[in-house]
């Protein structure tokens, strides 16, 4: 069995034709110097109409390939700064850890978490069985706001803490202190 059968991808249309690497760039006119090499005589603005008339289909084509995200959600913010503003980054990412969508925003409230699960309601057609967050009250009222019947787990703040079914937040759950430096552990 070939490699491209194993891992469900399309045949090379041309084989020993060396293709550029996955996420690199590629102008139109370096598409047409690689295809001038092959031997097809093609000018860069016969690429460019090309990409555009061909283009949605083939993106269509490889969105339907993709696999459906799982209904196990984990909904997560963090700060950071854009041009010397905080913004806050709230992120969504299915149980397998695909991202599912990334949403910018200037504050951290209910307005903002609504955003981000309209924006996801609306791109992946379907509301999770399951939404686990860190216990910013925002996601609930957003929950609530949307009417969203999921279930809402609330305090588990990553995947792996999920799948390991423990909560972060309690010191019954906490990991077992070391001890202070220098001192000895048997």
């Amino acid at each position: 069995m070939l490699l491209h059968e194993i891992a469900l991808l399309p045949r090379p249309p041309l084989p020993g034709v060396h293709y550029p690497a996955f996420g690199s760039t590629l102008s139109y006119r370096d598409a047409e110097e690689l295809l001038a090499e092959r031997g097809l005589d093609l000018s860069y603005e016969t690429i460019r109409r090309w990409v555009l008339k061909f283009g949605p289909a083939i993106a269509r084509g490889l969105r339907q390939r993709q696999p459906q995200p799982g209904d196990r959600w984990h909904l997560d913010e963090m700060v950071g700064r854009i041009a010397d503003r905080r913004t806050y980054l709230w992120r969504a990412v299915d149980r397998e850890g695909e991202i599912l969508d990334l949403l910018i925003q200037p504050r951290r409230d209910k307005r903002a978490a609504v955003r981000l699960m309209r924006k996801l309601l609306k791109k992946r057609g379907f509301a999770p069985k399951l939404a686990v967050t860190d216990k910013l009250r925002s996601y609930a009222a957003a929950f609530q706001a949307l009417r969203l019947t999921c279930r809402h787990e609330q305090g588990l703040q990553s995947r792996r803490d999920f799948a390991r079914g423990r909560a972060t937040a309690g010191a019954e759950n906490a990991a077992p202190q070391i001890g202070r430096l220098g001192a000895t552990v048997s």
